[in-house]
């Protein structure tokens, strides 16, 4: 039997941080491991389509409602060049790919994947090279992309099959330019001026663009947050994003410290803004750096494997992290911080989508699956739509080895006024004890419970597997409304949805 401890919310309609961007819930596909080929690609599988594309696969996508994907890349962009992945297959070159030291077949390649991100309900965030190549790679791919015709590479893409424009909106000014890994790693000056002129070139072919510029590999480079001021400095003008990406694990097998991750975030979070509201007042401008949380997810579990991959293979097992169900609330936990700065956060990519540190897997030639990440990541996006309300929360509090005063309680919220619904995202972090919760709710006369939905499990190393799903939701949470509170019991280690209508008259 779990002892309780007590926690409260108080939610107003008048604590508004901002409208949730749907772009929040994006995710990323990049031509590494079994990302493309055997994850979303798979030709000759029983559910291939007749493009090659795992219709299996697909209806999982459709499920999670992602609304955009990143592509190609992450660190496989910066050797990039994308005249190789159009026109006829048979004439694709094959490559070395110098990023994760893999044969790029170029089966796949933009107009592939643009009708496939189609097919799935989501836009394309495309990524350029600003590694090996630049401004004139850049402009011409955005030509082939967005021109509707009579130009030379908008009439190319028409000769490859494909008449109408893709129409592409958001696009990366390159990727982790900062990091000694990247091929083409620039200073923040060298790339602060090419991304600066690569983004005025794109915006004279298309003004309509919006561009996200280069931000820090991870909030523990040497050169963050220097890095934004310096970059921002040159990019401020012809950007409208800056990109963020930060992964998180658990090797010291401390879960009390890996759940109060959030907290490391949360500073990143604040330290980015800070820094480009810096930026914005030294310029004197009247526009706003939003960001782009464009990688994000938890990722350890596959590093020693992935050391005995065997180079210049097409396709390898790389990047397969089997996630358990801690690391699910820690997905939870990071879906709730973006939420609450819905002011700020636009636009947030879970990397990666199929197989490379994924939510769903794939077996070759077998079933696709959902992983333990999955479930926190659909309820989002499902039901974080409408408004993000400031939730004031009063919880006990823990020390972990890395962090101190750290709510058991972590909760965002989202109001959703046309379907007249509230949405409450409550993880309990306490180990041992479950959470008696009382929300203060009277600002929604006549709101009932609709739903609780619950991910909880008593061993926080559980996994999904193709055959066995260990970690799935249930919907027998107690959540029940009287007198203007929400009451609930939050289970030890959980995540929960509450969800709440207005009932009808």
């Amino acid at each position: 039997m779990q002892t309780s401890s007590k926690a409260r919310l108080v939610i107003d309609k008048s604590f508004v941080i901002a409208e949730v961007d749907r772009r929040i819930y994006g995710s990323f596909v990049e031509h590494l491991g079994r990302a493309v080929y055997g994850g979303i690609y798979e030709p000759g599988h029983p559910q291939a389509d007749s493009n090659g594309f795992r219709k299996d696969v697909q209806a999982l996508i459709r499920e999670l409602r992602v609304p955009i994907i990143r592509y190609p890349g992450g660190n496989f962009v910066s050797g990039y060049n994308w005249e190789d992945g159009v026109g006829p297959v048979e004439e694709r070159p094959k490559r070395l790919e110098l990023a994760w030291r893999t044969v790029e077949p170029n089966e796949v390649g933009t107009n592939e994947f643009a009708r496939w991100a189609h097919s799935v309900g989501a836009e394309v965030m495309m990524a350029v090279n600003l590694g090996t190549r630049g401004v004139d790679a850049a402009r011409n791919l955005l030509e082939y992309c967005n021109h509707p015709g009579g130009s030379y590479w908008s009439d190319l893409r028409k000769a490859h099959g494909y008449d109408a424009p893709h129409k592409i909106k958001t696009w990366c000014l390159g990727n982790e330019m900062d990091g000694p890994w990247q091929i083409g790693q620039k200073t923040p000056a060298e790339y602060g001026r090419l991304a600066y002129e690569t983004g005025k070139a794109m915006r004279l072919v298309d003004p309509d663009i919006e561009l996200v510029s280069c931000g820090s590999s991870s909030s523990t480079m040497p050169t963050f947050p220097e890095w934004e001021a310096v970059t921002l400095e040159h990019t401020y003008d012809v950007a409208d994003y800056i990109s963020l990406h930060q992964y998180y694990g658990n090797r010291d097998n401390d879960s009390a410290n890996f759940l109060a991750r959030t907290m490391d975030l949360e500073h990143f979070l604040h330290t980015v803004i800070s820094t480009c509201d810096y930026v914005k007042a030294k310029k004197r401008s009247n526009k706003t750096m939003h960001l782009s949380f464009d990688e994000w997810n938890v990722w350890y579990h596959s590093n020693d494997a992935d050391t005995r991959i065997e180079p210049w293979t097409v396709g390898p097992p790389q990047l397969e992290d089997i996630y358990n169900f801690e690391d699910a609330l820690l997905v939870g936990g990071m879906l709730i911080t973006f939420l609450k700065h819905a002011d700020r956060v636009k636009i947030a990519c879970l990397a990666q989508l199929v197989n490379v540190i994924a939510p769903i897997m794939t077996e070759s030639g077998g079933s696709a699956w959902r992983q333990t990440i999955f479930y926190p990541y659909l309820h989002a996006s499902l039901y974080g739509q409408g408004v993000s309300l400031k939730p004031i929360i009063d919880s006990p509090k823990y020390d972990a080895q890395d962090y101190t005063d750290v709510p058991y309680l972590d909760s965002a919220v989202v109001y959703n006024e046309a379907e007249e619904q509230l949405t409450v995202f409550a993880l309990n972090r306490h180990l041992e004890e479950g959470l008696e919760l009382e929300c203060d709710v009277r600002g929604f006369e006549g709101y009932t419970v609709i739903e609780h939905i619950v991910l909880a499990h008593s061993d926080l190393k559980a996994v999904n597997s193709a055959s066995n799903e260990q970690v799935k939701p249930h919907s027998g949470g107690d959540a029940v409304v009287r007198d203007g509170y929400v009451y609930a019991r939050l289970s030890k280690a959980s995540w929960n949805v509450i969800r709440l209508g207005k009932a009808k008259s």
